[in-house]
């Protein structure tokens, strides 16, 4: 038996019908079973690992874990790692490219976190392995209201370009991770394997969905505040700006790490672009326009 948390996530529901079609048994956790639309066959427990009591219940019979994290603070991981080490054997963090190994002290919140993350799993005892994926192709979902409103997107650093990556790579690497020993103690880190700048990746969506997508360069001071009025936390968009500013002169690197374990290229954009048209259609136009 497989424990998935967070199930109906982005990584996790792709784990869960990779572990489905490979026939192993799973169990999902979930905080809303009765949305999940999981595959039947699925042990649904409604809840979130922050629970320990509900944590508890879902590793019960459990073998091994993806575990993802949620939450915006660390706090909480020590506790969850020692009750899923109690339990099972072996443990798949999802984590973050950003996660450094050569300093003490990560100086971005975001592998800051994972870190915090990465450590007591180190320390338990537990089989472990580490999905560090880069930017996933997932996010440019927040570009869907302006897709799908103007076929536009609004936004900085139009030439920061990157190799991102489809969910589903991940969760190949996830499931792979999670039935075979040979991935124990490894830190995977986990890019796409062709690298498209914010605007050409804006290019590709409109040529999938048959209405053309055009990039439009805002300042940093309005890109900060979209994000602000969000919600996102001004230290993480801080370095999320950063980051991809830095990234027009200096484009991220391409790993092959997945097509080492998976031993087939990852997928393109452009398909997982296809994926998700329905996301950036909207009702202005049927798949056939």
């Amino acid at each position: 038996m497989i424990l998935v948390t967070t199930a109906t996530g982005k990584v996790g529901r792709h784990v869960v019908d990779g572990l489905v079609a490979a026939g192993t048994d799973v169990r999902a956790l979930t905080r809303s079973p009765e949305k999940a639309g999981l595959p039947s066959g699925v042990d649904v427990v409604r809840g979130d690992h922050s629970d320990l009591d509900v944590l508890k219940q879902s590793l019960a019979g459990v073998d091994s874990v993806f575990l993802a994290w949620p939450f915006g603070s660390p706090e909480a991981a020590v506790p969850v790692v020692e009750t899923i080490a109690r339990y099972a054997r072996r443990v798949v963090l999802l984590s973050s490219i950003t996660v450094r190994d050569d300093v003490q002290e990560q100086t971005d919140p975001i592998g800051a976190l994972h870190a915090a993350l990465e450590r007591p799993i180190e320390r338990s005892g537990l089989q472990w392995c580490f999905l560090r994926p880069g930017t996933f192709a997932a996010n440019t979902l927040a570009w869907a209201p302006e897709i799908r409103a103007e076929g536009v997107v609004r936004d900085v650093h139009g030439g920061a370009s990157m190799p991102l990556i489809h969910e589903r790579d991940i969760a190949e690497v996830a499931v792979r991770a999670l039935t075979e020993d040979r991935h124990a103690g490894s830190r995977y880190v986990l890019t796409g394997e062709e690298v498209l700048s914010q605007a050409e990746s804006a290019r590709t969506i409109g040529e999938v969905i048959g209405r053309p997508v055009r990039w439009e360069e805002i300042s940093r001071e309005e890109a900060r505040r979209k994000r602000l009025a969000h919600g996102l936390p001004p230290s993480f968009v801080d370095f999320m700006l950063d980051g991809y500013a830095a990234m027009v002169t200096d484009p991220a690197p391409v790993t092959t790490t997945f097509k080492d374990v998976a031993g087939i290229p990852p997928r393109a954009f452009r398909e997982w672009a296809a994926d998700h048209a329905a996301d950036f259609r909207g009702s202005w136009a049927s798949p056939d326009n």
